[in-house]
């Protein structure tokens, strides 16, 4: 897995939430009844914070088994398919501009049900809500960029822990949201 190449953190762009959009509707034309949703999540779907532009986007199928039977599909979209790509119950997959071959998506395909939906969902909606949170992710961010500025793997750990101690306040803010 290892990803070396260019930690590139650009201010936010309203395009991603219409890449998001494109790329939601291309998803669902060709996965049709197994698509339940697609949510756009990461640091391209909170407003005002610099992220790496590469929309991360999340969709929650009927199954993973029956999504491994559209692979073909998937790839057809011009996606590559990198199954699991280390995390269990998870299908991941990107996509890249077939000129310059610059990533534009990242797809993390998660069943109905998998838990790791309400963690991303919970973690975007909370920094969505708290702007001051949201600068602090970002300085985070370019925190870890400047100590690993070519190592994809070692930026993504840099920011972990961070990203853990919120997530975990973020899914008790939206448990009590819900009370």
């Amino acid at each position: 897995m290892a990803a070396r190449m260019p930690i590139e953190l650009v201010p936010h762009a309203e395009e991603w939430t219409t890449v998001a959009s494109a790329e939601s509707e291309r998803l669902g034309e060709w996965l049709g009844p197994i698509l339940r949703a697609v949510h756009h999540i990461g640091s391209t779907a909170i407003p005002g914070i610099a992220a790496k532009p590469i929309v991360d986007l999340m969709a929650v199928v009927s199954s993973i088994e029956e999504l491994d039977k559209r692979r073909p599909d998937i790839e057809r979209l011009g996606y590559e398919w990198l199954g699991e790509y280390g995390l269990p119950g998870r299908r991941f997959c990107r996509l890249s501009d077939a000129v310059t071959r610059r990533r534009l998506v990242h797809l993390h395909c998660y069943g109905e049900g998998s838990a790791e939906i309400e963690r991303h969902l919970a973690f975007r909606d909370y920094l969505c809500q708290r702007p001051e949170l949201a600068a602090l992710y970002e300085q985070e961010k370019r925190r870890c960029r400047d100590c690993h500025p070519d190592d994809t793997d070692a930026y993504t750990d840099c920011k972990s822990q961070w990203i853990k101690a919120i997530e975990a306040q973020a899914l008790r803010w939206r448990v009590g949201s819900r009370s």
